[in-house]
């Protein structure tokens, strides 16, 4: 499965005045136990199998009900969730998964290693009467699951040492063929009801294991065609929390009835440079335009200050593999890229095309400022606009363009943000070629240590910042609005609405 989607994010997530965004350290008070919350959601769902779940709206549901053996926090960090640690082979062709104990499912059995074998067998199509087609596609080199009580072994047929769908598959009971359904899971809420369309009710599960949490007694997701609609229903009281609203939307909010809070949302947006395309196929001249990109400008233009300058091709949220050495290599500095526009024979500029999609204004609007920032060294660049499915694939598949805004995403795995840029990669749709960057990508799966698969990213991203293989410009953030009766939500980089610690102000 390919990872990276065009995301059309549009003027999202804005520090507006009269709100402060929560990240934050207030007095702890006891929280409030029962009570029920509403969240508005602008997508319904389509599946409910946890195991071929892929949208947004699916995972933000599900998360609440199934559990898997780990699970990122908000900050982005991978932490033991059912498993209390595990183990991978030197040879990174087999991880051992030690489970925690006293586990149940919602239906009171115990969970322990054939439940956890099932699920993974399962979600890489090893069960007898799957075709053998995982209903997860990166656990497509699973070859073997053994078990006992409280270890599973999982079996490779290749070197991955950064398998991170086997660490966050989800874990439902041996034999659930119709997991659909049934909706048993193990985590901190019960699956009630689901009108299609409407609205997917759970209950608190009085049995979790983590005896502090829920503290609510009822959750319920309302479905919404647009975020407009949903908005509405935000401000007369009828839902409770509405992620992802817009700038516009949020000015308008009444800061005493609501909190917004804001987040990483794990994004790269990137000024593609096509590196088979002239001139930008001369590393002078790709340094000099990303001298020449003024990144807090567009920023503040687009964000309202709410984004992170980006200087790579990896989100800074992606803490150990993220090197930020790299942070302000190519701080705005006009005499540099001159001197570089000369030095490449371009002292007097060039024409340029910056290829955007026409449904996205947020890429509209900083291929826009990008045109003003590059007349100030004398390159005349225009904006093409061309539909979706064009730019997918004159962009994305056929590298027919000179340069391309986008925003790049990425489910939290470190792997996949890099391997694109291995030459040999068919999602590499900026024809980068670097032999030591190649070099490095092959060796992170056949390295087991964390530290050392970690400074071969850090190594990468330098080659990549030195090359200036693309510009790249900012992670932009994303606001959430909460209704202030309550309290302890948490805002996720990977797009999940994770609830147990939400509770009555």
């Amino acid at each position: 499965m390919n990872k990276y989607a065009l995301k059309a994010v549009s003027l999202l997530l804005v520090a507006v005045m009269g709100f402060s965004f929560t990240s934050c350290r207030k007095k702890k008070k006891t929280p409030t136990y029962g009570g029920t919350a509403t969240v508005g959601i602008t997508e319904a769902p389509d599946c409910l199998d946890p195991h071929k779940a892929d949208s947004d709206a699916e995972r933000e549901i599900l998360i609440n009900i199934f559990e898997s053996l780990y699970k990122y926090n908000s900050n982005g960090e991978l932490k033991p969730n059912l498993a209390a640690d595990v183990i991978i082979a030197p040879d990174a062709r087999s991880y051992t998964f030690t489970l925690k104990e006293d586990v149940r499912f919602h239906d009171g059995s115990t969970l322990d290693g054939a439940d956890v074998a099932y699920s993974i067998k399962r979600a890489a199509g090893l069960l007898p009467g799957q075709d053998g087609t995982p209903l997860i596609a990166e656990l497509d080199t699973v070859t073997g699951v053994t078990t006992d009580l409280l270890t599973v072994t999982v079996t490779l047929d290749a070197p991955d040492a950064e398998l991170i769908a086997l660490y966050t598959t989800a874990i439902i009971p041996e034999g659930s063929d119709d997991i659909e359904t049934t909706m048993i899971g193990s985590g901190p809420f019960k699956f009630v009801s689901y009108v299609p369309g409407e609205e997917f009710t759970l209950a608190k599960n009085e049995d979790y294991r983590k005896t502090e949490v829920p503290y609510l007694d009822t959750l319920i997701f309302k479905f919404y065609p647009d975020i407009e609609s949903a908005f509405i229903d935000l401000q007369n009281g009828t839902i409770d929390i509405l992620p992802y609203i817009t700038p516009e939307m949020a000015a308008t909010l009444d800061p005493e009835v609501f909190r917004i809070q804001s987040k990483s949302s794990n994004t790269v947006q990137i000024f593609a440079f096509n590196n088979d395309a002239e001139p930008l196929n001369d590393i002078k001249v790709r340094q000099a335009i990303s001298y020449a990109i003024d990144r807090d400008d567009i920023i503040t233009q687009t964000m309202n200050d709410c984004g992170q300058s980006l200087t790579t091709g990896m989100s800074p949220i992606l803490l150990g593999p993220y090197n930020p050495s790299v942070n302000g290599t190519y701080a705005r500095d006009i005499i540099t890229a001159e001197a570089l526009m000369e030095q490449a024979g371009y002292a007097n500029g060039f024409n340029l095309t910056i290829k955007v999609s026409s449904d996205d204004q947020f890429q509209i609007d900083t291929a826009n400022l990008i045109v003003q920032q590059l007349q100030d060294i004398d390159i005349r660049a225009r904006v093409v606009e061309v539909d979706p499915d064009t730019f997918n694939t004159e962009v994305l598949s056929e590298g027919d363009y000179e340069t391309a805004i986008l925003s790049l995403t990425s489910d939290f795995d470190p792997y996949d943000v890099i391997a694109r840029y291995d030459s040999e990669s068919s999602d590499n749709f900026i024809n980068y070629s670097n032999a030591l960057v190649d070099m490095r990508i092959q060796q992170i799966p056949l390295t087991a240590d964390t530290n050392e698969r970690n400074e071969l990213y850090h190594e990468i991203l330098v080659l990549m910042t030195n090359d200036a293989c693309s510009c790249y410009i900012q992670d932009p953030h994303y606001i959430c609005a909460i209704n202030k009766r309550l309290a302890g939500f948490k805002v996720f980089p990977n797009h999940v609405l994770s609830m147990s610690s939400v509770h009555l102000a």
